[in-house]
């Protein structure tokens, strides 16, 4: 769900694989825009942004934001100011193919995309930015065979401070085409379906839901409908899933399938429009540079990240300046339950770290938060990850005053995915 859930994780082979190329090996492209200073008095790591001084901060954050702080319900802290890795492969792809890549007028689909970032240069002015900007956040730089076994779902009620529900889960994500991370690159072999890649989700408690399955898979033309399979326990039977099921509220939370890793539909089902650039603070920290001496620790010494402020709804993390993108998208079909969705996209990363959601009238409904953690202060088996992991989501839900929020811990593949876990028959298998 963020690019949530995400977005969305097993080892990293590459840092041990004799096909692994050693980033000194490899041109540096200066495509990925540094973070911006940060001698400003105002912007000092450790300030703490509250509803006493947030009338200070207004140019840098989010109109929501200021609104919740200012309201007393959440409260920001600074961190140190880091510049956030991409993976080398990626770095080199988009050099390669810089300039290859373009739009057919017709359908608004990638011609000619190789891998890399297909447009590192975007133009506000430029009638197609926003289309341009959807495809860079959909190929974004992510690895291809991630897993997220420590994966920690609850319901918050935010009125009453009270957690009402907590699942955990098993994710696992495969990239079938554009690879970087893992071999073989740039593409499996076995790809009889054409898929770009496939979302694999197991309820591991509690009992009730335990074992309800959900599969996704996203096609490599942007034309083709996605696939979706659920698995549920209670009728022990894999049913997909409808279109419109893709826009309720899965499993009872205030996420739907649609806002899996940020967007979780086809580009051409939303109207792209680039509002404009500028610089924001985002929840974009070093995991192990936080302080997380109250937070439980697991067998391998990880502790989650926490969450804090009204019904503990809001990620407690550190906040830097960072360069960004502010996108809109605008369902073509006026069934939609939404009117439009405001990703504040991080420029290097195109990560969409915010996303403002509008109801079918509208008003603003839900706010969501991904927290997002450089690699290289994380756990150590995924120093090799080289890029941004996210390590928890907010999904709050501002006119019910509810919220759900994800933590995760994610790693490299351990060992290579297999492609028979991202099949229907494997839902069947596991739900024996």
């Amino acid at each position: 769900m963020a690019r949530f859930l995400l977005s969305v994780l097993i080892l990293a082979s590459f840092a041990t694989s004799p096909n692994a190329m050693s980033e000194e090996a490899l041109p540096q492209v200066d495509v990925f825009p540094a973070v911006p200073g940060s001698d400003n008095a105002l912007l000092q790591p450790g300030t703490a942004i509250n509803s006493s001084n947030v009338g200070q901060y207004t140019q840098w954050l989010d109109e929501t934001l200021v609104e919740i702080i200012r309201a007393g319900e959440y409260q920001i802290t600074l961190g140190p100011r880091l510049d956030f890795p991409t993976h080398p492969r990626y770095q080199q792809a988009t050099a390669t193919h810089a300039g290859e890549t373009t739009l057919d007028p017709a359908t608004g689909e990638l011609t000619g995309y190789q891998s890399g970032m297909p447009f590192p240069e975007l133009d506000t002015k430029d009638p197609q930015g926003g289309l341009k900007a959807a495809w860079n956040m959909r190929y974004s730089y992510t690895p291809d065979e991630t897993e997220t076994a420590h994966f920690i779902w609850r319901y918050r009620d935010m009125e009453r401070n009270k957690v009402e529900r907590t699942l955990t889960m098993y994710g696992a994500i495969l990239r079938y085409t554009h690879r970087h991370s893992h071999e073989p690159i740039p593409e499996l072999e076995e790809n009889p379906a054409r898929l770009f890649s496939a979302l694999y989700l197991n309820v591991t408690s509690p009992q009730d839901i335990r074992n309800t399955q959900l599969l996704i898979h996203r096609a490599e033309e942007d034309s083709e409908p996605e696939q979706a399979w659920m698995y549920l326990n209670t009728q022990r039977r894999v049913k997909r899933i409808a279109t419109g099921q893709k826009t309720d509220a899965f499993l009872g939370s205030d996420i739907m399938i649609e806002d899996f890793l940020g967007y979780n539909g086809r580009i051409k089902d939303m109207e792209w429009k680039l509002l404009g650039s500028g610089e924001s603070l985002l929840p974009m920290y070093g995991h192990n540079q936080l302080d997380l001496s109250q937070q439980e620790t697991d067998s391998e010494g990880f502790a989650d990240i926490a969450f804090s402020g009204k019904g503990g709804c809001f990620p407690e993390v550190t906040w830097q300046l960072r360069k960004v993108y502010h996108l809109e998208a605008v369902p073509r079909d006026s069934r939609h339950p939404l009117s439009r969705r405001h990703y504040i996209i991080d420029a290097a990363t195109f990560s969409p770290a915010l996303t403002r959601i509008y109801d079918r009238m509208g008003s603003l409904w839900k706010l969501g938060i991904a927290a997002l953690s450089h690699s290289d202060f994380h756990t150590p088996e995924n120093k090799s990850w080289q890029g941004v992991i996210t390590d928890g989501v907010s999904m709050i839900d501002l006119q019910a005053r509810h919220c759900t929020t994800l933590n995760l811990k994610s790693r490299l593949a351990q060992t290579p995915l297999s492609q028979k876990t991202f099949t229907p028959a494997y839902l069947r298998q596991m739900g024996r």
